[in-house]
């Protein structure tokens, strides 16, 4: 982990990130596509009346899963974006995915470049794109791939940095998943949690628009993130969101993000109150106790678990039995909701455990299996 951002970037531009006094974070609204100059000015001027939006974003180029779906209004776009600029003072934010968008967004003045979750994902796509922005100031935001792969954020973020980029920025959009879930993508928190801890003084925000998929989510999932000390927003605000070309059910009205923002609540890192710091360093004495006696447990288990594999590969028997894999993940969630913790916590907790028990019998039964070839 070798990136090294630019911490003047941090008190500069982006001075109104930290939540220091108990101030909004920031926040950058706008529709997901620039459908018109008319939509496009007339959402703009209605953010401006927000005192806590400081940027515009619009999507330009729209990379959409089907052929025949509204791609965007493309490079006819970009003196729309330049009109906000100057009419209301916003900084303007435009989606890139090739060299090309990267020239046209320089040419018009646009503030600031965003990478979306499918180019983050393709590690060519993003170094043609840090080559073109070399020797330029640009600010560039990256967006988690739509898989959760850590690696690949972070792979992608340090391309932009080897190419002289510091102004860097990490947006949380979520992550595409198979399973039902209320969300259009899964927040999955721990990996963007994980990127801070790598990088904490990489800006960080959240794409709450893209995780929630539905706009009576959207105010849920901003408050988690600020619960979580994310630096700021990226909302999806359009002037009449259900005529929207693209994205509509995900997208609200510049008022009603208005009214969502008198209720966010944004916390503050830490508290100098010494009875805060007493009671918080007590209960975390507490975590510490009981997180090394879960260690312990889990070295038990798993020296049972070494029993089960040499008996199974004395009988030669598979190391994987999903039957009681089932059993098992049926028995351990039906009674943790019978305790009143969250089962679907207790499950992918134990889906974890399964998974090791699993490769270390494997492991096991084939050291067992070497150990009687080998000859007397």
């Amino acid at each position: 982990m070798n990136c090294k951002f630019d911490n003047h970037f941090h008190s500069t531009f982006l001075a109104n990130w930290p939540k220091a006094n108990n101030s909004y974070p920031f926040i950058i609204a706008g529709p997901c596509s620039a459908e018109s100059k008319e939509q496009v000015l007339a959402t703009a001027h209605e953010l401006k009346k927000i005192p806590q939006i400081k940027g515009f974003r619009a999507g330009v180029w729209k990379p959409r899963t089907r052929p025949n779906s509204f791609e965007g209004m493309g490079e006819e776009a970009l003196p729309w974006l330049a009109c906000v600029k100057k009419e209301t003072g916003l900084f303007t934010a435009v989606e890139v995915a090739n060299p090309r968008h990267v020239e046209l967004c320089l040419k018009h003045g646009i503030d600031c470049l965003w990478i979306g979750a499918r180019t983050t994902a393709g590690p060519f796509a993003v170094q043609e794109i840090a080559e073109a922005l070399k020797g330029t100031d640009a600010v560039v935001m990256v967006k988690n791939p739509v898989n959760a792969e850590l690696s690949l954020w972070i792979g992608a973020l340090e391309r932009l940095n080897a190419s002289g980029l510091s102004k860097l920025v990490a947006i949380h959009r979520g992550f595409s998943g198979a399973e039902n879930n209320i969300f259009r993508n899964l927040p999955l928190w721990e990996v963007p949690l994980e990127l801070k801890r790598h990088f904490p003084h990489l800006p960080l925000i959240c794409d709450p628009s893209h995780i929630a998929g539905k706009r009576d989510l959207i105010e849920r999932v901003s408050q988690m993130a600020l619960d979580m000390d994310f630096d700021g927003l990226i909302i999806e605000s359009h002037i009449a969101p259900d005529q929207a070309l693209s994205d509509a059910s995900q997208q609200i009205t510049p008022s009603s993000l208005q009214e969502m923002l008198t209720r966010l609540e944004a916390r503050i890192p830490s508290c100098n109150d010494h009875s805060y710091e007493e009671s918080l360093e007590k209960e975390r004495a507490r975590i510490d106790r009981l997180d090394s006696e879960l260690i312990e447990i889990l070295l038990a288990r798993m020296r049972v678990v070494h029993q089960i594999a040499d008996i199974k590969a004395k009988h030669n028997v598979t190391a994987l039995q999903i039957n009681r894999m089932d059993r098992l993940m049926k028995n351990r969630t039906e009674y943790a909701q019978k305790i009143g913790l969250d089962p679907t916590y207790i499950e992918r907790i134990f889906q974890i455990v399964h998974a090791e028990s699993v490769r270390f019998q494997s492991d096991r039964m084939a050291q067992v299996k070497n150990e009687v070839k080998k000859p007397c």
